[in-house]
């Protein structure tokens, strides 16, 4: 004969179960959670590495194109001298990149790179007017152009990318678990400062 128990003592089992059963979702969303935080995160580093791949490429492309340009005009010289002054301040940027451990850093070292190679183009296309009778001067805005395109295409990718990765930690409940497993929102590429103003136009 089964022998029924009293009923606080079923109560009691019944309680432990639920109280488990709690435990074991409560941990296995905050896992999720986590896990989830942090494949975002690598899909964000993965997007910094592509806006440094394009920032590399315009970087090479300058120098190179510009030596088939080389000889061709008298003009070149200032261009050279501005070119290479800026190419040394992207390289500087570069190392910061390198050297950096954390998105943020990361993503200012890539605006100093930017900078620079701004300045590259900023004096090709300053000179252009006087240049763009050589083919080579043509094709080289045409490339330059296309970079701006790529950088542009990347650093949105990024920007979205870090959108999704800050939305995970910015709501509850991956605001608690960011907390605790110490994941950090990840900065946006702005435009640089002088972009606020509006360029002046002399004809």
């Amino acid at each position: 004969m089964i022998e029924n128990k009293p009923f606080y003592k079923r109560g009691w089992f019944i309680t432990v179960v639920v109280i488990v059963v709690v435990l074991i979702g409560l941990i296995g969303g905050f896992i999720k959670s986590s896990n989830s935080m942090s494949t975002s995160e690598q899909g964000v580093e993965e997007q910094l590495g592509q806006v440094q791949t394009v920032l590399q490429r315009r970087a090479d492309l300058i120098p190179n194109l510009m030596n088939a340009v080389k000889g061709q005009q008298k003009q070149e010289k200032q261009v050279y001298g501005d070119i290479s002054k800026a190419r040394t301040e992207y390289y500087n940027a570069k190392s910061k990149y390198n050297n950096s451990n954390n998105s943020s850093d990361k993503v200012n070292a890539l605006s100093g790179q930017d900078r620079a190679l701004n300045v590259m183009v900023g004096s090709i296309r300053e000179a252009y007017p006087k240049l763009e009778s050589n083919s080579n001067m043509q094709t080289l805005m045409v490339q330059l152009e296309g970079s701006e395109n790529r950088i542009s295409v990347e650093r949105n990718r990024y920007n979205k990318s870090a959108r999704e990765y800050n939305n995970k930690i910015v709501k509850f409940p991956g605001s608690l678990v960011a907390s605790i497993t110490n994941h950090k929102k990840a900065n946006y590429f702005q435009a640089d400062e002088s972009a606020q103003k509006a360029p002046s136009v002399n004809f």
